[in-house]
């Protein structure tokens, strides 16, 4: 059972991995690329509900029906902001910078609602903010190009609006996670709609058999059945096992960015993401108590 579940749950990470390879080939606005996989994804989760016949709970949704609504339509601009940061700059760069949301949930959850911030994730944080800086090419004579840094400043927003939306979770109570996930991802693509049809030009769109498979792509396997994938497997397994191995994600992210896309694979580059990815593995990491800060 626990072999089984870790390889859905790898599956699933590899599967989100791969997102940034179908959105940077699909030749549409990237709002209305965000607000189709919010729908789909949510109406795919729905079905498999009704499927495996467990019933909705409308009762606990209620009772966390602010939160869950703040959530979602943080999750829907965090789409957004993510998506165009492909338009800006690598999906590598982006990426990285992305990641360093669970570092940013430990500063939002240290500040905010009061949580001891120990002095490893104080080290861990300052190590993935250098290996940061690396990547944006800051420390290598600046930034040259100015639609890579609103790339990464886009990338590092999405950052932010994806922990506020973890440390939100948090707070939700008895909502099961497939009903969790149907409500936010309906609201993000609620969130989305009126930005859609009011900044993008969605009626002139052009479409071919390769856009629309792709689109489905998206919202049916890279939402869809990576969300069933992920919640049928965490249940099954220790919440450390699954930090630890939520980073198959950036990682192969990376990699197929670098073989598939172009992105460079620079010292600088690579230094920058063992720093990153090193960083959240260790502050996942449980040292004995009397090696704690």
């Amino acid at each position: 059972m626990k072999n089984t579940a870790l390889l859905r749950l790898v599956a699933s990470m590899a599967i989100f991995g791969t997102i940034g390879l179908a959105v940077v080939n699909l030749p549409l606005p990237r709002g209305f690329i965000a607000m189709t996989r919010g729908a789909i994804g949510a109406l795919a989760l729905l079905l498999i509900l009704l499927i495996s016949g467990k019933r909705f709970s409308f009762s606990a949704i209620k009772k966390n029906a602010r939160l869950l609504l703040i959530s979602g339509a943080f999750i829907g601009v965090n789409w957004i902001l993510l998506f165009e940061a492909y338009s800006y700059t690598s999906v590598s760069v982006a990426t990285l910078v992305y990641y360093m949301a669970p570092l940013i949930v430990t500063v939002i959850s240290a500040t905010v609602l009061g949580e001891r911030l120990r002095i490893k994730s104080c080290i861990c944080i300052a190590v993935a903010l250098f290996g940061m800086l690396l990547v944006s090419g800051v420390l290598d004579g600046g930034i040259e190009d100015v639609r890579e840094t609103v790339g990464i400043a886009l990338s590092f927003g999405a950052a932010i609006l994806y922990a506020l939306a973890t440390v939100l979770n948090k707070k939700i109570k008895d909502v099961p996670a497939y009903d969790t996930s149907i409500v936010q991802l309906s609201v993000a693509f609620m969130a989305i709609l009126p930005y859609t049809l009011l900044c993008e030009d969605v009626w002139g769109l052009e479409w071919s058999f390769q856009t629309v498979a792709l689109l489905l792509l998206v919202g049916l396997v890279h939402t869809g059945l990576a969300y069933a994938l992920f919640f049928s497997s965490v249940k099954n397994l220790k919440g450390q096992t699954v930090a630890l191995f939520s980073y198959v994600d950036p990682c192969l992210s990376v990699l197929l960015s670098i073989l598939f896309l172009g992105d460079e694979p620079t010292p600088t580059l690579i230094t920058g993401a063992v720093l990153i990815i090193g960083a959240l593995v260790a502050a996942e990491l449980r040292l004995p108590k009397r090696c704690e800060g």
